[in-house]
């Protein structure tokens, strides 16, 4: 099974992606990670991602598909993988059916988690982080004991990312909807796409996932 998982910044990809991949037993392929484990490894593709991101540049739609290509040809893939975080564009979901196709594979779903704009904002902009050991909390969801300190360090104050600030947070979803949104037509056109909603429990999200993709952890 191959799977590209669609969403706005927190919406939970990440966090279902990987309960997804472990349950099934499939490869999750995350474009933060491969990016990540390219520039560790020193691989020519590595080195090019690294130059461009230090000079503040995007890592152009080639370097992207090729890296995707390797990373899905991985003995770990070979059963399965969901992707999180590619395609963003349409010229690159155009390449990812391409690259399937020269294998003689298809993409078999692409899962749609939907949210509420709202509850995307309250979400993002209400996450903290503890300056010192990094424990994530949420000022509504799992907020600090006295609200405003790290539990495990009560002399330090929480403090909030840069890209959770709300007028960031607006900023990210926006161009989530110029340049990613797009995907949502482009997969209902063909009969690919897979709509789960996004809002509830996070092991509700997970079951109701589960049952559309109809994951089947293997024997033995």
């Amino acid at each position: 099974m191959r799977l590209v998982l669609l969403g706005p910044p927190g919406v939970g990809k990440g966090t279902q992606g990987r309960r997804l991949a472990l349950a099934c037993e499939w490869a999750l392929i995350s474009t933060g990670g491969i990016l990540r484990e390219a520039i560790a490894r020193g691989t020519p593709l590595g080195i090019q991602a690294a130059r461009l991101m230090d000079d503040g540049r995007l890592v152009p739609d080639d370097v992207m598909i090729e890296l995707v290509r390797e990373r899905t040809l991985d003995a770990d893939a070979a059963d399965g993988f969901v992707l999180d975080g590619f395609p963003r564009t349409v010229p690159q979901a155009d390449a990812l059916d391409e690259m399937l196709q020269g294998r003689r594979l298809k993409l078999d779903g692409v899962v749609s988690l939907a949210v509420p704009q709202a509850e995307l904002i309250r979400r993002l902009s209400g996450r903290r982080e503890c300056p010192v050991c990094k424990r994530a909390y949420h000022m509504t969801d799992a907020p600090p004991r006295d609200g405003r300190h790290c539990d495990d360090h009560p002399a330090t104050e929480l403090v909030q990312r840069v890209d959770d600030a709300e007028e960031t947070v607006r900023t990210r979803l926006a161009v989530y909807a110029e340049q990613t949104e797009p995907l949502i037509d482009y997969y209902a056109r063909t009969g690919r796409l897979i709509e789960v909603p996004g809002v509830g429990a996070m092991d509700d999200v997970f079951a109701a996932l589960k049952q559309v993709v109809g994951c089947r952890r293997r024997a033995g």
